[in-house]
This record gives structure tokens, sequence and C-alpha cells, in this order.
């Protein structure tokens, strides 16, 4: 089984969302079946973790684009949370470049963070993107 299953649960209703958040979810897979290899190796992780963040970041500029073009009102505190993953998912990024190993722990926050931000705070704005004709 998966380290963070990707289902129903976890789709918002906006395809183009989703298939951002399904490749977020494949990749942390990746990063969690590689850390607990044998023998992980440390140039999958390095590419695995860039991706990540290049990936986060990515799709949070095409959120905060919709916001804004769109005037959704809770986007400050929105954006707070992308700032704060990305400050996080960076420093994890910075840690394994200065040679510190991935830790399942380190997993675990990402985890909890993709789902907390998809199931709790991407679900907040889905009526609001719908009522402006995003699907």
């Amino acid at each position: 089984m998966a380290f963070m299953p990707w289902g129903d649960a976890l789709k918002i209703g906006i395809d183009s969302i989703d298939a951002q958040h399904h490749w977020l979810v494949n990749a942390t897979n990746t990063l969690h079946d590689e850390i607990l290899r044998d023998e992980p190796r440390t140039a999958v992780i390095g590419e695995v973790l860039e991706g990540l963040v290049d990936y986060t970041m990515n799709h949070f500029i095409v959120e905060e684009e919709l916001f804004q073009r769109l005037g959704y009102p809770e986007s400050p505190g929105h954006q707070a949370e992308h700032n704060r993953f990305t400050s996080g998912a960076l420093d994890l990024l910075q840690r394994f470049e200065s040679g510190q190993a991935v830790s399942v722990e380190a997993l675990e926050f990402l985890k909890n963070w993709l789902t907390h931000h998809i199931l709790e705070v991407d679900r907040a704005y889905v009526p609001f993107l719908k009522a402006h004709g995003i699907t």
C-alpha cells in the first residue's frame, strides 16, 4: 500500500488542480519508497525533492493567479499557507543538500501538510471557483 494513497477522498473536483495534487502525492510516495530502500539512492532523493519544491511552487502560482484574477476573498490566508509549506520544503531540500538524510518524519510533514491543505484549505475555495466557472 502506498504511503499516501491517492483516491477520491483527496479530489476537490477541479480537474487541473486534482491532477497537480495527484502529481504531488505520487512524488511524496516515490520519495518515501526511495528512503525505505535498503540502499537509498541519494541522486534519486535529490531529484524528487527538487521536483517537489519546483512543482509545488508552480502549483501555488497557478492557484494564486486564479485567486487574484477572480478576487478570492480568502487569498491572503491561503497564500500564507503556501508560504509556510514552501519554506518547510525548501528547508528539507537544503538540509538534504548539506548532507542530512531525509527522515520518515520529514515525509510525515509532507503527507500531513498535503492532506490538511487539500482536504481543508483547498476545499474551502472550491465553491468560489466553481461559481466563477472553474471546473
